[in-house]
């Protein structure tokens, strides 16, 4: 299946990010995927969508920079003659303890999740055609419920609720919908050798459904985000998490 609409998936090349990129291209969507550092993975993904009669490209940008930010847009607007969706899926997940806050970590998370995803924003805000288009933005549920050594990282998560809440209403009247989807723990590759398998068992304690997410399950609602289905849905948090609180 294939349409004629294009996405950008922002931190596109492995983890959430990956699957994002594959249920967009399955769903008929030519995709660009943004990296920073991953660079072969990216290339591989395209690759790989390339060759099941998809279509995607991969393109470098650190996203903290405007102008880089601006490539970025301009680059899928050049590629695939338009641009429908923007999944602002980059960021910096680190958790510090409080005694270990410094102006460099307070810098680095809040540029990529905070900067990074307005400038994306504001430059697929003006590539988006007069139908107007889809930002998703991810967020967190630490944005609500935040663990210790998580201040500023759930910070930055908070602040991306309450961005898309405002640009929802902001660019509504240009046909323009801002929703965001924050996972719980979600079982990427790095989180999954990252995490204890106690405290793995405890959140899977405190979710209904009985289990970890993975990254598929964060994907599919991505992807109902950006279609048509989705046509009224605007200025939402949506909680995938299995209902974990």
């Amino acid at each position: 299946m294939h349409s004629d609409k294009s996405a950008i998936v922002t931190g596109g090349a492995g983890g959430l990010g990956a699957a994002m990129v594959r249920s967009l291209a399955a769903a008929g969507y030519a995709v660009v995927i943004h990296y920073h550092t991953q660079a072969e993975a990216a290339q591989a993904l395209a690759t790989g969508i390339l060759q099941t009669g998809g279509r995607a490209a991969a393109f470098h940008a650190d996203i903290t920079v405007e102008d880089e930010a601006a490539a970025l847009i301009a680059f899928a607007t050049q590629s695939f003659g338009r641009l429908d969706v923007l999944v602002n899926n980059a960021g910096i997940a680190k958790g510090c303890s409080l005694d270990k806050i410094d102006t460099a970590h307070i810098n680095d998370l809040t540029a990529v999740n905070i900067a990074g995803l307005l400038f994306a924003s504001k430059h697929a805000a003006r590539a988006f055609s007069n139908v107007g288009g889809s930002i998703i933005n991810i967020s967190s549920t630490n944005a609500t419920s935040p663990v210790p050594g998580g201040a500023v990282y759930s910070a930055t998560k908070a602040a991306v609720n309450a961005i898309t809440i405002s640009l929802a209403r902001e660019l509504g009247p240009r046909n323009i919908r801002v929703n965001a989807v924050a996972p719980g723990l979600t079982m990427t590759p790095a989180y999954d050798t990252a995490i204890p398998e106690d405290a793995k068992q405890h959140v899977i304690g405190q979710t209904p459904l009985g289990r970890l997410g993975l990254p598929e399950d964060i994907a599919g609602v991505v992807a109902f985000l950006a279609s048509d289905a989705a046509r009224w849905i605007n200025g939402q948090v949506i909680a995938v998490s299995g209902g974990a609180v």
